[in-house]
């Protein structure tokens, strides 16, 4: 009786184990796939900008620059759990400042004139390769990505990955990142400092031998020395919680570590020195050395984004970012949009953007800096400014994607626009357009 009441257990118990496999497998056969199908997104912006303090003339000049940035990506279901994503895109830029490296391929160099030399245009090519896993019951997800970009004076690879957590029947999200950059200069300096130094520390030779110096005829930019060191590598370690906290209201936290060394300052933005006398060649002032900044640096940003949903037609979205470094600036970044519904496809969305920044203590403007100092920039992107951007954007969403091109159905597509106002005179203008192709 004995053995065949164990005989009976095990047979139960094998039974059991069958049907819960059997079960199980079901399961997972049916569980929904991460990704359904072959997702294919198009995307353009244009850029314009000017204003009149160029880094590249010392804090004085124009800043006109145009940016022309068509991306793809390409991301494409690999099983239920896995997806891999291709990031591939161009940004094709013309710049009268970064033409002034050069500036003396003109008669009557200036920096208010823009020059047709080399370095006034440029194409930076990037490509970035992303895999994530999810687990069975979408909880847990797993990331990695590897990244390359270059262009005339300048390539970086990267890699990274992170993972992220939900639980509390998913309306609790955290997650950890983090990405390492190990990029390279091919520095260029600017032109007069280079001929100077290419002649032995000597005004024979180079341009020199074309043009008549005024102001200071003994130009003597003895500071200026090429960059012993051209790399510049990049650590960071990102962290995040989000909660939805109401069946109205979610938020979000965020803070990041970074850290930098390498040659972290730009090779081709001029100084000059108030203790020096002033040299010319026609309007533009022959430099006395280039930027020069500390060769590491810390940063933190730290920040929160709250999203309530008000009804139907109408969500309110906003975000807000403060960062420090060990240079000395810090800055606020307030962030508001708001989207409202149309109808089932369209949305439009107004936003505004405000930032205040406390400029760095190596920054000073325009020929204010001393020969005697260590680090020393006049780029007024490390000033002390407040800026202003309003935009607007339409978005349309079907579903169904209903509407096809060559097989693929148009889930989705997005137009912006944005206009950028800072308190030192730059002004700029950005067009976004999105558009989301899905395999049928």
């Amino acid at each position: 009786m004995k053995r065949f009441t164990l005989f009976s257990i095990l047979l139960l118990t094998s039974v059991a184990a069958m049907a819960q496999q059997e079960q199980d497998s079901t399961q997972v056969a049916y569980k929904k796939r991460v990704l359904e199908s072959t997702e294919v997104d198009f995307l353009m912006s244009y850029y314009q900008q000017d204003g009149v303090h160029s880094a590249v003339a010392g804090g004085k000049g124009m800043e006109k620059l145009s940016d022309v940035t068509p991306t793809i990506v390409v991301a494409m279901p690999l099983n239920d759990d896995d997806v891999l994503t291709v990031d591939a895109g161009l940004s094709a830029y013309s710049s009268a400042s970064s033409g002034n490296i050069n500036p003396f391929d003109s008669s009557t160099p200036s920096p208010w004139q823009a020059s047709s030399g080399a370095s006034a245009s440029d194409m930076l090519t990037s490509l970035v390769v992303n895999y994530s896993h999810s687990s069975d019951d979408r909880n847990d997800i797993w990331n990695a990505h590897l990244s390359g970009s270059t262009e005339y004076d300048y390539s970086s690879l990267g890699f990274g990955g992170g993972y992220t957590k939900l639980f509390n029947d998913k309306n609790s999200e955290v997650n950890v990142s983090g990405n390492v950059y190990l990029d390279s200069w091919r520095p260029i300096y600017p032109k007069e400092l280079q001929d100077f130094y290419n002649n032995g520390y000597d005004l024979n030779g180079g341009i020199f031998n074309y043009f008549t110096i005024t102001g200071n005829t003994d130009y003597n930019p003895s500071r200026f020395s090429p960059h012993p060191k051209k790399n510049r590598n990049s650590y960071s370690i990102s962290f995040s919680f989000s909660q939805v906290a109401t069946d109205k209201m979610q938020f979000s936290l965020f803070a990041d570590l970074l850290y930098q060394q390498g040659l972290l300052s730009t090779p081709y933005q001029r100084v000059y020195f108030a203790d020096v006398a002033d040299s010319f060649i026609n309007e533009f002032h022959l430099a006395d050395d280039i930027e020069r900044l500390p060769d590491n640096r810390f940063k933190l940003p730290v920040g929160a984004r709250l999203n309530y949903y008000v009804n139907q037609w109408l969500v309110v979205r906003t975000y807000y970012r403060f960062y420090t470094d060990d240079w000395g600036l810090s800055s606020h970044t307030a962030n508001i949009e708001l989207p409202i519904k149309l109808n089932d496809r369209f949305t439009v969305f107004p936003m505004y953007r405000y930032y205040t920044q406390q400029g760095s203590k190596y920054f000073a403007p325009y020929n204010m800096h001393l020969s005697t100092e260590q680090y020393y920039t006049s780029d007024y992107d490390l000033s002390t400014f407040d800026a202003h951007q309003y935009g607007f954007g339409i978005n349309y969403t079907d579903i169904f994607a209903a509407a096809r091109v060559w097989g693929y159905g148009i889930k989705n597509i997005d137009l912006r626009f944005n206009h950028y106002s800072r308190s030192d005179g730059l002004d700029a203008n950005i067009v976004s357009f999105g558009i989301k192709f899905v395999q049928q």
